[in-house]
């Protein structure tokens, strides 16, 4: 059995909460057999940098527009993280739609969470189309990335009640916090070896102590 860690690439935009979350967890041992071994941002003024410069964690910034199109910005995205020998992609408020250029090159190994309960409320501002709507409850999604927005499988949800005192503002705030917990879970599942993608489909695999990827 392999322990080697598996190496992570974390994709992000801004603030890096969710980066922030997945780092303690490693560095803590709630997330086992794995390491970062860079994060990518599309921005320059990524707060998420500074986080990854207080863990020595390499980055790299990749600006969209210095590229012609999706596909051109992708091909050098993927080139980067080959060369590092990423095993698992994890995106944590990167605002780009991905091309199959990556998701092709990372196949069942692309993450992203979603601020509310999928197949409901997909693309932008999840929060405050949910709490528009009126929902007696919401919350967040771990799923793998696949060619739609938002529809790739699901590997974990969270349920947070929205409250009729809640503003977008708390309601994103107790989401957050759910957030930061199952992705965390997720990403431990995958770096374990216990995840499995049957169709539409996600199985959680008893634990075997073997971290491999996805079959």
């Amino acid at each position: 059995m392999s322990t080697k860690p598996v190496s992570i690439a974390v994709l992000v935009s801004g603030n890096g909460t969710n980066f922030q979350a997945i780092v303690d967890a490693i560095e803590s041992g709630r997330i086992r057999n794995a390491h970062i071994t860079c994060l990518v941002s599309n921005r320059a003024d990524a707060f998420a940098i500074e986080r990854a410069k207080k863990h020595n964690i390499k980055s790299f910034v990749l600006d969209h527009k210095n590229y012609k199109n999706r596909m051109e910005y992708d091909t050098a995205m993927v080139e980067i993280l080959q060369r590092h020998n990423v095993q698992l992609v994890v995106l944590a408020g990167f605002m780009r739609i991905l091309s199959s250029t990556m998701i092709d090159a990372f196949p069942n190994s692309i993450m992203n969470i979603h601020p509310a309960l999928l197949p409901s409320f997909p693309g932008l501002d999840a929060q405050q189309q949910a709490f528009d709507y009126g929902v007696r409850y919401t919350g967040c999604t771990v799923h793998f990335v696949d060619s739609g927005t938002d529809t790739g499988p699901i590997i974990l949800q969270a349920v947070v009640p929205a409250l009729e005192s809640d503003t977008v503002n708390t309601l994103t705030k107790r989401i957050h916090g759910e957030e930061h917990r199952i992705y965390v879970e997720a990403i431990g599942l995958f770096c374990d070896g216990r995840l499995r993608v049957e169709g539409r489909k996600v199985t959680i695999a008893q634990q075997t102590g073997c971290a491999t990827n996805l079959l």
